[in-house]
């Protein structure tokens, strides 16, 4: 977290996850952890109202945009996997830093591919701005293991199982096979992500007196800003434990209506869930 350049963060990050599985790191609680990730000035960071509006066509310079957002979600995503071990890690059986070490890992391996993407597309990461929504859902659930796991993996991630179905459709779309595959790819790591956050947060909230369904549901409505629309990716979302039960009554408020979701790869994301 304390390394601001994107290839070296990549590289930490895999040494990192690489030295904790061959047991070269050890176990403490005692470090503190930063407030905020280091960065560089670019990507200028801006307010999400603020944040130029993507065409949804499919020429190249909105595909570029598109590829440069989601290097940014990734690239966060980083630094929210570690956070979670050094901030929360201390709270739960080891298992747990297991398998967030390991997400950081393959967060950062789908920042490298974005971010190679990027270059043989004719752009970089850091060509133009992002927003800061991720890190500032991290912020607000600084003090709560629970609200963390309820909102980041459960709301945030979850959303890139929704969207990202359309997003390898109009990448196909237009030709470009190379970045659909890649998004595929990623989605279905994604769906074993929120299916770590889905499952430490039903264990943590294991002899509570509300249900987890119950307690995400009001972690949402005290730390979500934002609001929840379909549509709902229901085959992705329950391949990864985070079932109609927990988000129906917030479909329900938007009147809604399963969806079949457009991937050329229907029906698999039981496997990579497991």
């Amino acid at each position: 977290m304390e390394t601001a350049e994107p290839t070296a963060k990549i590289k930490a990050a895999r040494k990192a996850a690489r030295d904790w599985r061959l047991g070269r790191l050890e176990w403490r609680f005692d470090v503190m952890m930063p407030d905020r990730p280091a960065r560089e000035g670019r990507p200028e960071l801006l307010p999400a109202n603020r944040m130029p509006r993507r065409g949804k066509g499919g020429n190249a310079a909105n595909r570029i945009a598109l590829l440069h957002a989601i290097a940014h979600i990734e690239y966060v995503a980083i630094d929210l996997a570690f956070d979670l071990v050094g901030r929360f890690g201390s709270l739960f059986p080891r298992a747990f830093a297991d398998d967030w070490m390991q997400v950081g890992a393959e967060e950062a391996m789908h920042f490298a591919l974005l971010k190679r993407r990027l270059r043989s597309s004719g752009s970089f990461y850091g060509a133009l701005p992002a927003h800061d929504g991720l890190w500032e859902a991290a912020e607000a659930t600084a003090h709560d293991a629970l609200a963390r796991l309820a909102i980041v993996p459960m709301v945030l991630e979850a959303r890139g199982l929704d969207v990202t179905p359309q997003m390898i459709a109009r990448f196909d779309a237009a030709g470009d096979v190379r970045s659909a595959r890649m998004l595929d790819r990623i989605l279905h790591d994604e769906v074993r992500h929120v299916s770590a956050g889905v499952r430490w947060f039903r264990q943590a909230c294991m002899g509570g007196s509300d249900s987890p369904q119950e307690a995400w549901r009001q972690l949402v409505a005290q730390h979500f800003g934002g609001s929840l629309k379909p549509p709902f990716n229901d085959s992705a979302r329950a391949a990864a434990g985070l079932t109609i039960d927990f988000y129906q009554a917030v479909a329900e408020s938007h009147a809604y209506l399963p969806q079949k979701f457009p991937s050329s790869r229907e029906g698999q994301f039981s496997k990579a869930a497991g």
